[in-house]
């Protein structure tokens, strides 16, 4: 770490961990943030294969052997990164019971003359965060058909606008209506408690317990651009994770139990092999080094599992249709996308007629140098798999760097309601 207080200026370095637990691989990110520069250097990455058993579609199955496997992982990352030990860590979760939803409340003031202050704007929004968690619990005990305790992990000021004019901090505006639009996502407590385990026993305080597509979705520089629109799809070993964006504001999140896993599973049923070598086999399928004969087999195999994966996606797209047209750009990332039958399944034209899409959709791939304010030193973070992980260190920018005004009223509020 000595190196680095030289090479970077300011002298404000503090090494952070980005822990991202998959179903199928740890991935573990030690990186040095400049606060000064408000930039994140990544210094050193470790990966470790799960045991089968330790997860099952994202969520924590088995803590101890989680807890071995990310161990390894992060004595890996220390080691490259020559640094004995990290103290604070950023986690991220995923599942199909983490939700991410933005919530909107329209407000009519008694006194338009009246200036905004602190007090009516925290009220404003606790009013936002009251009916998003009981829209988020009703949506879940509908899903799972019992009273699931939740928690909130992420939230984000959206959108606010004052008689339809859009403002980035209310306080002291005059007006008759106030509408602000927040987006939270919401966990299971069993699985954060299961985090947070790991985390006590890795001996790290956890900044953030972080919904992973929230972060994927947050990890591109897009704030200040109103006309950004696009959906971004995270495949992982157990889930796929889709983050919907709509004019720089994080419109919702979604998730269904469909990833790798299953595209592996199937190689090891049809060619009879075990599931270690259809992995492999995988693998060298999505980097092309089989050849044309064996490609086609395996694309024949995988054909009629694209397709299912390709309708989870439209169902959970279907979701986000009420209010406008869908954005018609995709970024695809995870170990999952690089399956060819992944992107060809969503340039076909049957499924997006289905959907009401701004224009004809195009489909693309995030890579690490796209993610914000993270730059990697190691030259190990080299394709799509590598994004989240990296969008995980880019949000601890955000906790550990200047605080924004709404944001702080926001963090106030939340504070303020969890007590």
């Amino acid at each position: 770490m000595g190196i680095f207080s030289k090479i970077l200026p300011g002298g404000g370095e503090e090494s952070y961990l980005a822990l991202d637990v998959g179903t199928e691989v740890v991935k573990a990110l030690v990186f040095n943030v400049n606060k000064n520069e408000k930039r994140g250097v990544v210094i050193g990455v470790g990966r470790k294969r799960q045991k089968r058993g330790n997860m099952q579609s994202g969520a924590v199955s088995d803590i101890s052997g989680v807890i071995e496997t990310c161990q390894l992982a992060v004595n890996k990352a220390l080691e490259n990164a020559k640094v004995k030990k990290v103290k604070k860590a950023i986690v991220g979760i995923a599942g199909e019971l983490v939700k991410g939803t933005t919530t909107t409340v329209h407000y009519e003031r008694g006194n338009s003359d009246a200036r905004i202050d602190f007090p009516e704007l925290k009220n404003i929004i606790q009013k936002v965060q009251m009916k998003a968690y009981e829209r988020i619990q009703d949506q879940i005990s509908w899903e799972t058909g019992q009273n699931v305790d939740v928690k909130l992990i992420n939230a984000a000021i959206v959108d606010v606008r004052i008689d339809g004019y859009q403002v980035t901090n209310p306080i002291g505006f005059q007006g008759k209506d106030v509408s602000i639009s927040i987006f939270n996502a919401y966990a299971p407590i069993i699985h954060l408690g299961a985090l947070q385990t790991i985390a006590d026993e890795l001996k790290v305080d956890l900044l953030s317990i972080a919904a992973e597509p929230y972060a994927v979705a947050r990890s591109v520089d897009y704030e200040d651009v109103l006309d950004f629109s696009a959906i971004f799809i995270d495949i992982g070993g157990g889930t796929t994770d889709i983050a919907v964006v709509r004019n720089g504001g994080l419109e919702g999140t979604k998730m269904f139990a469909f990833g790798g896993k299953s595209f592996t599973k199937k190689l090891a049923q049809e060619l009879r092999i075990d599931f270690d070598e259809a992995e492999a086999l995988k693998i060298r399928y999505s980097e092309g080094k089989l050849g044309s004969d064996i490609s086609l087999k395996v694309e024949q195999i995988l054909q009629s599992d694209c397709a299912v994966w390709l309708s989870g996606v439209e169902l959970s797209l279907a979701e986000f249709t009420s209010s406008d047209v869908l954005p018609s750009k995709i970024l695809l990332c995870g170990g999952g996308s690089g399956l060819p039958g992944i992107k060809k399944a969503l340039m076909s034209r049957e499924w997006t007629s289905n959907l009401p899409f701004a224009k004809t959709i195009s489909v693309g791939f995030m890579q690490p140098r796209d993610v914000a304010r993270i730059s990697d030193m190691t030259n190990e973070l080299t394709n799509p798999q590598d994004v989240t992980p990296m969008g995980l260190a880019n949000l601890v920018l955000d906790v550990t760097g200047e605080e924004k005004v709404m944001s702080g009223i926001l963090r106030r509020v939340l504070h303020t309601i969890q007590d």
